[in-house]
C-alpha cells in the first residue's frame, strides 16, 4: 500500500473525503515553498499537488499557464523544486504534476528516484496517456512512486480501462472537457464519469477542473473520493502571499470543511 492509498483509508475511517490542493512551484519565491506547503497543511489539506512549470502547459487555463510562465521566468527548475520539497517534512502525501517532456529531459529513472528521495509519493504527467506510459511506469514502480492518470468525460470505455489498470494512488477525473480554471458551477456530468470509473476499479477517484468553492467540493465529494482545487488556489496565492497568509489559511479551512 502506498501513503496515498493509506491517506484515503484514513479519511474513509473518519467519514471524510480528500481535499487535494494544487500550486505551481516557483510562482512565489521558491524558497517560500515549504512555508506555503505548511500553510496548506495547517488549513487541513489531505494531499498536495506541486506543479512543475512547463513552457507549453496546453491542458491548463490562463491562470495556471500564467503561473507556470512566471515560475519559469523566476528560473525554477525541477531539481530546485525537489530540493525544496526535500527540506519540508510533509505530514501529507505530495504529488508532482507536470508534462512528459520535462520528465524525459531530466531522465525518467533519475527524476523518479530523486522524487522519492525528496518525499514525493506520486506523479501526474498531464499529457502522458497510459498506453504510451510503459517506460514511465517501469521507472515509477522501481522507486515506489504512484502513477496517477487522467480520465475525461470524453474518454472511451477502453481508455478508462487503461487508466484504471495503470493508476495507483488515485484516478484523476477531469470534470469537463477543455482546460483548467475556476468556474461558477461544477459540471453535473461529473457523476456519470465517476460512476464509469468506479465500475472498473477500487482505486480512489478524485475530481478536478473547475472546482473553486466549498459548494463545488461538497457536490463532487457526494460521488467521488476527493476534490482537487487548482486555479482558485493559484490565483489566491498570487494575490495574497505572503501578506495574506491568514486569508489563504481560512480559504483552505473552508474548502476542507466541505469534505466532511
Amino acid at each position: 500500500m502506498s501513503w496515498i492509498r493509506d491517506k484515503f483509508d484514513e479519511l474513509r475511517a473518519k467519514n471524510e473525503k480528500a481535499l487535494i490542493l494544487f500550486l505551481t512551484a516557483g510562482d512565489q519565491p521558491l524558497s517560500d515553498l515549504p512555508a506555503i506547503l505548511e500553510t496548506l497543511v495547517e488549513g487541513g489539506t489531505d494531499l498536495i499537488e506541486v506543479g512543475v512549470p512547463f513552457s507549453d502547459p496546453f491542458g491548463e487555463g490562463p491562470t495556471i499557464q500564467a503561473s507556470s510562465q512566471r515560475s519559469l521566468d523566476n528560473g525554477t527548475t525541477p531539481l530546485a523544486i525537489l530540493e525544496q520539497l526535500a527540506s519540508f517534512q510533509s505530514p501529507v502525501p505530495i504529488v508532482t504534476m507536470g508534462y512528459y517532456n520535462t520528465y524525459l529531459r531530466f531522465g525518467l529513472d533519475k527524476i523518479a528516484s530523486l522524487s522519492v528521495q525528496a518525499g514525493v509519493s506520486g506523479a501526474i504527467i498531464s499529457d502522458l496517456v497510459p498506453d504510451e506510459g510503459d517506460a514511465w511506469a517501469e521507472a515509477a514502480a522501481k522507486h515506489g512512486l504512484d502513477s496517477i492518470y487522467l480520465a475525461a468525460p470524453t474518454s472511451t470505455d477502453a481508455r478508462i480501462d487503461e487508466v484504471c489498470q495503470r493508476s495507483s494512488g488515485f484516478v484523476y477525473a477531469v470534470s469537463r472537457t477543455g482546460v483548467t480554471g475556476s468556474e461558477n458551477a461544477a459540471p453535473p456530468e461529473v457523476q456519470g464519469l465517476v460512476s464509469r470509473i468506479k465500475a472498473k476499479t477500487d482505486v480512489p477517484v478524485c475530481v478536478g477542473f473547475g472546482i473553486s468553492k466549498p459548494e463545488h467540493v461538497r457536490m463532487v465529494c457526494q460521488v467521488a473520493d476527493g476534490a482537487v482545487v487548482g486555479s482558485h488556489l493559484v490565483s489566491l496565492l498570487h494575490n495574497e502571499w505572503p501578506r495574506g497568509r491568514d486569508r489563504v489559511l481560512e480559504a483552505v479551512r473552508e474548502l476542507k470543511a466541505a469534505t466532511r
